[in-house]
């Protein structure tokens, strides 16, 4: 798929481990951490709507390599960031330059992060944004369940959608992320809803998406919509309407829903 030009607006890369804290509009006050190269993208997803522009490094797998930040070095650069601060972040969360759970020591790194939290901010939780990609894989799953937040996304109920708009790398299943989520201990599910022609706003979509949910049994379901740049031509956000219908129908599959 040929990409359009990107618009203005898209957010800029992170240029190194820690950033923030972050005022998030689901977490409060969270301090991020990019366990992915600087101001490199690398993610097994292309969504249409990605805040940070289209994906170049469009992988599945990445091997160790010098660009990607080592487990120490992690270690070292949040210390330094949980002693410095006066006021301690609400949560520590996993995010950045793309998906963490590509990192090839995601799990290593789980565990000294919660060692440093447990110490030096022992009221912070620990979190992650995840596009799910990885879910199927038993060892993410089991760091996963590490953490005290689980956000995962899931924005799509019919292959062709997810398809048209996530565009996964190939060997990214939607039934393959449907089965993983539902057996990640307590998740969240995230799901961006856009309307137009590239959107994913549609009935029979929506009904797939709500049939997903009821499978994974989430603990809750965070929906929202474009509220930053975007790359992708023939969108527009969700309005009102269109997500209370979406909330409504959520409900009453008898699945906690919030609109953000």
């Amino acid at each position: 798929m040929a990409c359009p030009k990107e618009i203005n607006m898209l957010l800029e890369l992170q240029k190194g481990i820690i950033y923030g804290p972050v005022n998030s509009r689901r977490l409060g006050r969270s301090l991020g951490i990019n366990i992915l190269p600087a101001q490199r993208k690398i993610c097994p997803f292309n969504c249409v709507y990605c805040q940070y522009g289209w994906t170049k490094d469009h992988l599945l797998r990445i091997n160790p390599n010098p660009d990607l930040p080592t487990v120490n070095a992690v270690k070292e650069t949040l210390k330094k960031a949980l002693i410095s601060t006066d006021n301690p972040p609400a949560y520590i969360t996993f995010s950045g330059n793309g998906e963490p759970t590509l990192h090839p020591d995601f799990s290593q790194i789980v565990e000294e992060v919660t060692i440093l939290r447990d110490r030096l901010a022992p009221e912070a939780k620990t979190a992650i944004l995840s596009n799910s990609a990885l879910v199927s894989d038993k060892s993410i799953r089991k760091a996963l369940s590490r953490l005290d937040v689980r956000i995962m996304k899931l924005d799509c109920g019919t292959p062709d959608i997810f398809k048209r708009y996530n565009q996964p790398c190939p060997g990214v299943d939607l039934e393959a992320i449907t089965k993983g989520l539902s057996r990640v201990p307590d998740v969240d599910i995230q799901a961006l809803v856009s309307a137009g022609r590239a959107g994913n706003l549609n009935t029979q979509n929506t009904t797939a998406w709500i049939e997903r949910l009821k499978h994974i049994r989430p603990l809750s379901v965070q929906l929202y919509t474009l509220d930053r740049g975007y790359p992708a031509k023939n969108l527009r956000p969700a309005n009102r309407k269109e997500l209370d219908d979406i909330k409504a129908r959520v409900q009453k599959a008898g699945i906690r829903i919030g609109v953000f």
